[in-house]
């Protein structure tokens, strides 16, 4: 069991001013910065304490969105993406603003509708080195990015593989109306077999379209 300090009393809970919303460690959290026209920050919760005074702290693990990172935002970074860095901090209970969900890449891309509350990481994040964790993850398209949930991709019904509808000459609202995709190379193989498989709607919602073969880093 952790330790906490003489004067200090560890919390099962808080409940964010003027709200009914309960805390508890694990939880996800938007704080308020200082700079009130930026975006609140999200952090988890590790810990919850009040001191003799009962002034209530929090162990928070910050999330870095893109923009905050050393590399900084790239093309395929979504606009919820956040990357759970090795960030810790104190803060004070009273700047928590609300709760957030933050999802696993792959389960947010399940999502059927995004709402405010609602982030993801696929990444964990070094702050003093700007180093990823995993350095690596599948590319697409002739372009070879990362897949952005917040991108239309098509997938062809040949090689499996995914594309933006700009990088093979292509309207979004032209790919919106395709029930079946073959890319260039693939519709020049005589020996192909006629398409037998559904359209699916993004590179995460089908395991087998991620082309191992190809990796690139963050």
């Amino acid at each position: 069991m952790a330790k906490t300090r003489p004067g200090r009393k560890d919390l099962d809970s808080y409940t964010i001013r003027g709200t009914n919303k309960i805390v508890r460690a694990g939880d996800c959290v938007l704080m308020r910065p200082s700079d009130t026209s930026k975006h609140p920050y999200v952090a988890r919760v590790e810990k919850i304490e009040a001191d003799n005074r009962n002034n209530i702290k929090v162990r928070v693990r910050w999330y870095y969105r893109p923009e905050e990172s050393i590399g900084g935002r790239r093309q395929f970074h979504g606009a919820k993406e956040l990357f759970l860095s090795d960030h810790y901090d104190v803060q004070s209970a009273h700047t928590i603003e609300g709760k957030c969900i933050v999802h696993s890449f792959k389960n947010y891309t399940k999502l059927e509708n995004v709402g405010a509350e609602d982030y993801y990481s696929r990444f964990e994040y070094k702050a003093a080195t700007g180093a990823f964790t995993p350095d690596r993850v599948a590319v697409y398209c002739k372009c070879e990015m990362p897949y952005n949930p917040d991108d239309l991709m098509v997938q062809c019904e040949g090689c499996k593989d995914w594309y933006h509808p700009a990088c093979v000459g292509m309207t979004i609202e032209d790919a919106k109306k395709l029930d079946h995709f073959m890319c260039s190379e693939c519709s020049l193989d005589d020996n192909m077999k006629k398409p037998q498989n559904r359209f699916s709607a993004s590179p995460a919602s089908d395991a087998k379209a991620e082309p191992k073969r190809r990796k690139r880093g963050p």
